[in-house]
């Protein structure tokens, strides 16, 4: 290592002008990357919904649908207004009363539900019915087209609105986001660092590894619209401290070195060798999320894990260059750290330990069972704001219509009529169905075949399907619903044992027994790496136990106050939170135990090992802590998409919860269990006979001091 660090402090030149000119690939590979905003699409491809979905784009033409209410108009408007719908881009079919009857014909010789199902007081109701998915760029446009052409008593419902308002709140919100992080970053850096400038050197270099990370995503073809708001943001949380770490190292080796070229180089060496320990962590944490079956988890681990690789690279190569480059400017800016030094504060808490450690009892067990009994949604509506057309147009198809979903069922087209004409009838049986359409409820004594135009019967019938139509009065992701889906599953599959229910709200059911059976596989994952990785660090069978422990009790905090506030978060937070504040937390653990093993290997009892390892770690983990706190707190606090906010909020208050309970907890663990430590920890035979020896407990104050 230290030959290439000397190369990169004599190339420090090349290295940043290769640094500036990589930024106009990454750039243009960052505007050619493609955002997903339908988190549905990342369910496994391999389950029947997904597959069903398939068949509607494939046979009908049928991506998505939205229900579409027109308020008092005249009849001959509405069908005026259908004919210039129809004629939008990607508008594949508008299902209206005049589809299944001439306007001619009185709308009141319609089966009853079927004219229910259109109509209500004053408002008409219309399927929309787009030809490309539900998220896909072609079916977004549409939407916009649509609400360009509609009156203002017109309303749209349904996931594809829903996904083009988030798009539309996501593209103004996210440069915010990086902003605010960056804004409160400096705050930081300024009251940590002892340069004007040297905060901005760091936010340089992290906003160089970040344009790469995000440009290299153009790899993947498109990213969650939940990563592309996360991961500027989350890698300027986890790899700012690398940057901290440089500079404090290179300001030790200039005391010991005149040759600012040889510190730096001597510096750059440190900071990989110890960098990289904690890096590892980070990106073990993201790792674990790549065997989510929920693949929402695969784009966030992936983006990210390179995030943090593109830190730790930019971090021995960038900012050395810059800080070498810019030496005169750095100089002249210098300042007294704002940052008092810790003297006190680890006396206290040394002496107090067997105080924290009560504390951490007595909250053990609350923050389990809080952890246990968090609620989580999944009903991406629930928390956007009311403000958005697309909720105004749910609410207004529920008030209206007491409608709150509609999925759709795939019969086998040969099902004879008998049997289909029962199963409808059950169907209508079922609570909380409001209306089952399809060609065969269409048919009746009432209403000849020879009535309804044959194009209805193309839209409702493929080559080997028929598709039936279901409305509901249950809330998506609900119990009701989800028990609702059940029942018809059953109904239909005892008709047809191939038949399909499909649709947005059979697609949240599936999510919702998807992300239980992950959270618990990216627990047992990230745990399982983050222990090995520590017991290969620190050489030890006890400390990956107590380390793991105190994160883990850190996260059961965490993740245990939304049940005790009555706040419901939303179901992605529960599955990647604890990874992320384990991966990018349990460094500041290792910190403090590699420094405390340090000092008993040197002769110090556990007392003083204790103590010295709490007031040298003390500042770094804190400036640590606050740095991911500010990257992710701003963003907490302004974003309307909840999912983002909700995240944020819980990484930023992980941050400090974990830096807690190190610096209390931690200290707390060493004394308790050094007997075990010593014993289990390699290289430490011989601590036990160096008791109090050597130095006298007194000495060690003054020298700490």
């Amino acid at each position: 290592m230290n030959k290439l660090s000397h190369l990169i402090v004599k190339l420090r030149y090349v290295i940043l002008i290769a640094a500036i000119a990589l930024l106009v690939p990454s750039a243009i590979g960052y505007f050619n990357t493609r955002v997903n905003y339908d988190i549905l699409t990342y369910l496994p491809k391999d389950i029947e919904t997904m597959k069903g979905q398939d068949i509607l784009l494939d046979q009908f033409g049928t991506g998505s649908f939205v229900l579409y209410v027109a308020e008092g108009m005249e009849e001959k408007d509405v069908a005026n207004l259908k004919s210039k719908i129809e004629n939008v881009d990607h508008v594949a079919d508008v299902i209206w009363y005049d589809s299944v009857m001439d306007l001619s014909v009185p709308m009141e010789m319609l089966p009853t539900e079927v004219y229910d199902a259109f109509n209500s007081e004053d408002a008409t109701m219309m399927f929309v019915v787009f030809d490309e998915g539900t998220s896909s760029d072609g079916t977004m446009q549409a939407i916009e087209d649509i609400r360009k052409i509609s009156d203002k008593q017109c309303f749209m419902s349904g996931m594809s609105a829903i996904v083009t308002d988030t798009k539309n709140m996501a593209e103004k919100e996210t440069p915010i986001y990086v902003g605010i992080a960056v804004l409160l970053a400096v705050i930081v850096l300024s009251l940590t660092m002892d340069s004007y400038l040297i905060p901005l050197f760091f936010l340089l270099s992290i906003g160089m590894a970040i344009v790469y990370n995000m440009g290299t995503n153009v790899f993947k073809g498109e990213i969650s619209f939940i990563t592309q708001s996360l991961s500027a943001v989350l890698q300027l949380g986890v790899t700012l401290d690398y940057s901290i770490f440089l500079w404090h190292s290179y300001q030790e080796e200039l005391e010991r070195n005149d040759d600012k070229k040889d510190a730096m180089a001597n510096a750059i060496s440190a900071t990989f060798t110890s960098v990289l320990g904690s890096s590892i962590t980070t990106v073990a944490g993201f790792i674990a999320l790549m065997f989510m079956s929920f693949t929402l988890g695969l784009d966030l681990g992936i983006v990210m894990a390179k995030g943090v690789v593109f830190g730790v690279i930019g971090c021995v190569t960038i900012l050395p260059s810059m800080i070498l480059v810019f030496d005169n400017l750095i100089e002249k800016t210098k300042h007294k750290p704002l940052m008092p030094e810790f003297n006190r504060i680890p006396k206290f808490i040394a002496k107090h330990y067997l105080a924290f450690l009560a504390i951490f009892l007595v909250l053990l067990y609350p923050a389990i069972y809080g952890n246990n009994h968090t609620s989580v949604y999944y009903d991406l509506t629930q928390t956007l704001p009311d403000s958005l057309e697309s909720v105004q147009g749910a609410n207004e198809v529920d008030e209206k219509f007491e409608m709150n979903s509609a999925y759709m069922l795939l019969v086998d087209k040969n099902l004879d009529s008998a049997s289909m004409n029962q199963m409808i009838k059950e169907l209508k049986n079922t609570d909380g169905i409001l209306a089952v359409l399809s060609t065969d409820s269409l048919i009746g004594p009432a209403l000849p075949r020879e009535f309804i135009p044959e194009d209805a019967f193309d839209k409702l019938e493929s080559d080997e399907w028929k598709m039936v139509l279901l409305t509901t009065d249950y809330k998506i992701a609900s119990d009701e619903i989800n028990a609702q889906i059940n029942q018809v599953d059953k109904i239909v599959k005892s008709y047809d044992p191939k038949a399909m229910v499909v649709g947005e709200a059979p697609c949240t059911k599936d999510l919702i027994n998807i992300t239980n059976h992950d959270f618990n596989v990216v627990n047992t994952v990230s745990i399982g790496l983050v222990f090995l990785i520590i017991a290969f660090v620190l050489k030890s069978v006890s400390l990956p136990f107590i380390l793991v422990a105190v994160i883990e009790f850190a996260i059961f905090v965490n993740m245990g106050l939304p049940f005790y506030t009555k706040t419901t978060i939303p179901f992605i937070s529960s599955v990647v939170i604890g990874t992320i504040q384990l991966g990018a937390t349990v460094d500041y653990a290792i910190l403090m135990t590699t420094r405390y093993l340090n000092e008993r290997k040197d002769g110090h009892d556990k007392k003083e090992a204790t103590l010295i390892a709490l007031s040298t770690s003390m500042k770094s983990v804190i400036v640590s802590a606050l740095s991911f706190f500010a990257a992710t707190f701003g963003v907490g606090l302004i974003s309307s998409i909840d999912m983002i906010g909700s995240l944020c909020n819980l990484m930023a208050r992980g941050a400090i919860i974990s830096m807690f309970t190190v610096l209390l907890v931690l200290p707390a663990m060493y004394m308790l269990f050094d007997w075990v430590i010593v014993k289990t920890t390699f290289g430490m035979k011989d601590v036990e006979a160096v008791h109090h020896e050597h130095h006298h407990f007194g000495d060690f104050i003054h020298h700490v001091a």
